[in-house]
């Protein structure tokens, strides 16, 4: 495994709960409604204000921070206005390969209480695709190409190539192999409650060791890897869920108030006449294995049958998308790069905090819905 495998899962893994941030509302998630039929259809936006709160107990030294930023404007979401507070000196900053933008802030090394504190405003909407229309425009070429190349944590040769040439045996089009991946990618992985945070991505030693357990980041990398190696364009999306879904499904939520362990990654394809299509395999995994008491094992199950159906070619507004980026070089930072960049990131002069350690490194992400 690779120094950014290895050192990945240590150091952007979900974050503790920030235990006293007086200013933040810890109350309980919002009562959901009963669970409805899940089928999001594009419609109505609807606008949040998230806040991202830093508190550095033990800075040691030269501190310094880096806090994602939305930065995807597509047809599902509009990335707005960003602002924020600190004592430390702070500016914004952009990855040059993926867009990828950022909260930097580096702290003198006598600050006693280093904090940041990052707003963003964003608007989204649900996904559904109309698979009776073919009327996107074609993507740039180049940008195809781009998103079917190899990353240190997505390979696209050897048990990857072998496990995608598998997965869409006797298709034909594009459609067809996106299709029985998303289909394989259900059948075969699971979600893994154990794994810390979102996962670490690193697919190949997945297949290489049979242990296709995990989250989001996981199995939606699994996706990812396999559509690419079958020549077809496919992106991981990072997020964060902001508020419970409208169908009452306690597994697709996120309470606003304190969205400690929300973050969410999902994933896209591009076909032919439809464009970039939303995927999201891994929280159909999700709802099988937590949605109920019982471990539910087939996709027939009333309640697991509509999310798959859906999540093929659509996703609930209720979430908002960081970046799209891999194999992050942060700015300025001494450790190693990231394989993905959807949670804070902290060093001192001791390394890089991890994300676990509440005494060292906390913080506490909030959401508001702001209406018209």
């Amino acid at each position: 495994m690779t120094t950014v495998r290895r050192s990945f899962l240590k150091n952007t893994a979900a974050a503790a709960l920030a235990a006293s941030l007086p200013s933040l509302n810890f109350a309980q998630a919002p009562a959901a409604p009963a669970r409805t039929l899940f089928a999001p259809q594009s419609g109505a936006w609807r606008t949040f204000e998230v806040t991202t709160r830093v508190d550095i107990a033990k800075p040691n030294g030269a501190t310094r921070v880096w806090l994602p930023i939305p930065s995807v404007n597509s047809g599902y979401q509009h990335s707005l206005e960003s602002s924020f507070s600190s004592n430390g000196a702070g500016k914004f900053l952009q990855d040059g390969q993926d867009g990828a933008k950022m909260l930097y802030v580096d702290f003198a090394p006598g600050e006693a209480r280093p904090f940041a504190e990052l707003t963003s405003r964003v608007q989204t909407q649900n996904r559904a695709v109309d698979w009776s229309q073919k009327t996107a425009k074609a993507e740039d070429a180049e940008t195809l190409r781009y998103f079917t190349r190899a990353t240190d944590l997505i390979p696209t040769d050897g048990i990857v190539r072998k496990t995608a040439l598998e997965a869409t045996q006797g298709a034909r089009t594009d459609l067809q192999k996106v299709r029985q991946i998303y289909d394989w990618v259900v059948t075969n992985t699971y979600r893994e409650p154990k794994v810390r945070g979102c996962g670490e991505g690193d697919i190949q030693s997945m297949l290489e060791t049979g242990n296709l357990g995990g989250k989001c980041a996981d199995l939606n990398a699994i996706f990812v890897g396999l559509c690419r190696a079958a020549g077809v364009p496919a992106r991981d999306v990072y997020g964060i869920r902001l508020v419970p879904s409208s169908f009452g499904y306690k597994e697709l939520s996120g309470n606003p108030a304190s969205l400690k362990g929300a973050q969410h990654c999902r994933s896209e394809a591009y076909l032919k006449g439809y464009g970039w299509v939303a995927m999201d395999p891994a929280d159909v995994a999700k709802v099988m294995r937590l949605e109920t008491a019982d471990w539910i094992k087939n996709t027939t199950d009333p309640v697991v049958a509509p999310v798959n159906k859906a999540l093929f070619g659509g996703w609930e507004g209720n979430w908002m998308a960081y970046n799209t980026a891999h194999d992050v070089s942060l700015p300025h930072a001494k450790g190693s790069q990231l394989g993905f960049f959807m949670y804070p990131v902290g060093e001192n002069a001791a390394g890089r905090f991890d994300s676990y350690a509440p005494d060292d490194f906390k913080y506490q992400i909030t959401a508001k819905e702001i209406k018209a």
